[in-house]
């Protein structure tokens, strides 16, 4: 053998490998640069840009149509939102949630929470209730109920103590009708039209020792004379009617009349009937002058005032603070049952509420190529690497058959 033609042996195959090892390279180079299109002139030149950034969008919507086609479907994102959402995550969620609020709320330094709450209890007293209540009032039923458990619980077992009684008396006979106050009803009562029907009435409808007694001396005179000692010796007669009151024992006579006054002395029919005109008055009211009634409560109390007491009750309260975990129970429960019936169609109503598809789209699209080459060339890195090699080995392959054939010859 000569050995300087050497070369033409050995060429063949360090060619061939050195050829298709940097083929292979520059061809997935070229998948991803150049980055921009290359211009001579006005004519832009042939792969340029690389492969994928020249079809940047429609890869996007191939990886979007694969990604919901394939991995994000229905049943899929339905599997997801149920291990999202075990009771167990859902009542620690709703329980941090409940704390979070309760902790705001103590922290509330500008009062913003007393005045949302009492802007709700403004609303709820001053227009919400009396429009409420005011068409429940039409009803014949409204409140039958709760008035009839009030009368027969409360007003018809209700009775006067010795205590009340005896202030009652004193306040109807020092306040109510002091003895000033009988003069003076008994000078008004006493008109000259009044003491004429008295004496006629007298006179015609007596017989016997009355009769003898009201035409010869008559009614008359005497009621006159009343009149006119009531008019001109007022601290005279307030004190003869002092005497009298105590002579005739009314106060004795109140009190025994006070303690025995109950319902329940009533005959039964009486009652009812009572009963049912409190019913229908309460009713009537309600209808006529409840919602001015309700409006007129509600502009008059300091709802900012009863909204802080409220909320500094709140805040100080365990029972709020050991019932946060209950109800987060009760709260995860209910929300379990309803995603039991309902999961699948509101996931088919989030999917295209989150647009993932379009997400995924833009997020394609607005990856630069080189981002997305140093992504890929993270995934596949090896595997690129194994092509190119793979390309220099069958060049190599390729140059040895030929240097073979060459010695053949």
């Amino acid at each position: 053998m000569d050995w300087s033609n050497l070369w033409l042996y050995v060429g063949p195959p360090v060619a061939g490998g050195i050829i298709g090892y940097f083929t292979n390279d520059i061809a997935i180079k070229m998948l991803f640069r150049p980055y921009r299109a290359i211009y001579i002139g006005k004519r832009q030149l042939p792969f340029t840009p690389g492969l994928i950034p020249r079809n940047q969008e429609r890869l996007a919507k191939r990886v979007s149509d694969t990604v919901m086609g394939s991995l994000l479907t229905p049943e899929e994102l339905q599997k997801l939102a149920r291990r999202l959402l075990q009771p167990e995550r859902v009542q620690g969620a709703i329980f941090w949630l409940l704390q979070s609020a309760l902790d705001q709320v103590r922290l509330d330094k500008e009062q913003k929470t007393a005045k949302i709450v009492a802007g709700i209890l403004r609303d709820l007293l001053g227009e919400s209730l009396p429009r409420l209540i005011k068409v429940l009032a039409r009803r014949e039923d409204f409140l039958e109920t709760q008035i009839n458990q009030i009368f027969d619980q409360v007003l018809l077992d209700f009775q006067l103590s010795d205590e009340q009684v005896s202030k009652l008396v004193d306040w109807l006979l020092q306040v109510v009708v002091p003895p000033d106050v009988l003069r003076q009803l008994i000078i008004d009562f006493l008109t000259d039209r009044t003491i004429q029907i008295i004496d006629e009435g007298f006179r015609e409808k007596t017989s016997g020792t009355y009769w003898v007694v009201a035409n010869l001396f008559g009614l008359r005179n005497t009621l006159s004379r009343l009149r006119t000692f009531c008019l001109d010796e007022k601290e005279e007669a307030n004190s003869r009617i002092t005497d009298l009151i105590q002579s005739l024992g009314v106060r004795d006579r109140l009190k025994r009349w006070l303690k025995n006054l109950s319902l329940q002395n009533l005959p039964v029919s009486t009652v009812r009937q009572l009963r049912k005109t409190i019913r229908d008055t309460v009713r009537s009211y309600l209808q006529t002058r409840g919602s001015d009634f309700l409006q007129g409560l509600s502009g008059s109390v300091d709802w900012e005032n009863i909204a802080t007491l409220l909320l500094n009750r709140l805040r100080s309260s365990t029972a709020v603070s050991t019932s946060l975990e209950v109800v987060s129970k009760e709260l995860a429960l209910i929300l379990e049952r309803y995603l039991e019936q309902d999961l699948e169609a509101i996931v088919a109503q989030v999917i295209p509420i989150l647009a993932i598809d379009q997400v995924i789209v833009d997020r394609v699209k607005s990856t630069s190529a080189a981002d997305l080459e140093a992504a890929i060339e993270g995934i596949v890195k090896n595997e690129l690497q194994a092509i190119v090699n793979l390309g220099g080995l069958l060049g190599f392959v390729v140059g040895l058959l030929q240097t073979v054939l060459l010695l053949l010859r």
